[in-house]
């Protein structure tokens, strides 16, 4: 074997040695190294020039390229993972014909697509996807993700929480966290909207109401949960004999005034107005 493919073998051997055992700043170190000594490579990306060892130094390269992305999702880098997911990505396009299929593509490619669903980056998400080969479509890496990103279109947040308990690879725990935490925050946001306008249309139109009835109109899962709500957020309501009270909200209301007059005036102004551009 030639003297710098060994020298690159015993040093990714040291890498994966030290990933094993979760000893990053060796893998750093070390990978940092492995790119230096890959540069002397000359059958790889962007040459691609017929040497020799061509096949066994593109090998060796794709498979260094794949820890190092793999490492940037357990040290969770996202700009360490895109920048050796594009150093990576040529092995799969361009290098595909000359090296045999590795087991770690489907599982990567889905990890770029979860990592550009994070980022909210829809169209770059839809431009990897349209590269793809039909059975690359169809593999449950693949599919794992284009299923998020439509329950994520339709609106359906419960099923991409849902989907951390089916995750088709151990790496993906990080990137469908951190959708769980993206998509709890947009629940959340969206009960309280709906809480908030719920409670206004509610105190309109009616005296009261039993607190039973409130607890399921304010989607609250507890008698105590709609008294805090009340206590901290409409404390002019008046819960008493299990009913919440709206009329004292009412009766406290101010009555404004409706300036007809003035709204008759200004729409007849602008209707001028419009007449004189036409």
């Amino acid at each position: 074997m030639d003297p710098k493919l060994t020298e690159v073998s015993q040093h990714f051997e040291r890498f994966k040695a030290a990933l094993v055992r979760h000893d990053y700043d060796s893998c750093d170190n070390l990978l940092s190294q492995l790119k230096v000594f890959l540069t002397g490579f000359r059958s790889l990306p962007p040459l691609f020039e017929d040497t020799p060892n061509a096949v066994e130094e593109l090998t060796i390269a794709r498979n260094i390229y794949e820890h190092a992305v793999l490492l940037s999702v357990k040290v969770e880098d996202q700009g360490a993972f895109e920048r050796d997911f594009f150093q990576l990505k040529p092995y799969y396009t361009d290098a595909h014909n000359r090296l045999p299929p590795s087991p770690q593509e489907y599982p990567i490619l889905g990890l770029n697509l979860l990592r550009l669903l994070v980022q909210n980056r829809i169209a770059e998400f839809h431009t990897e996807l349209e590269l793809l080969s039909p059975s690359a479509l169809e593999n449950p890496c693949i599919k794992h993700a284009v299923e998020l990103e439509q329950s994520f279109m339709e609106g359906a947040y419960n099923r991409v929480l849902s989907a951390r308990q089916t995750v088709p690879h151990e790496t993906y725990g990080y990137f469908m966290d951190l959708l769980a935490k993206t998509f709890s925050f947009i629940l959340y946001a969206f009960s309280a909207i709906s809480r908030d306008e719920i409670a206004g249309c509610s105190e309109k139109a009616y005296d009261y109401l039993s607190i039973n009835d409130a607890c399921q109109m304010l989607l609250f899962s507890s008698d105590q949960e709609l008294l805090d709500y009340v206590k901290e957020e409409h404390p002019e309501w008046e819960v008493t004999n299990g009913n919440v009270y709206f009329q004292k909200a009412k009766e406290s209301g101010p009555c404004k005034e409706i300036p007809s007059l003035q709204l008759i005036n200004q729409t007849l102004s602008y209707a001028r107005e419009l007449e004189r551009i036409v």
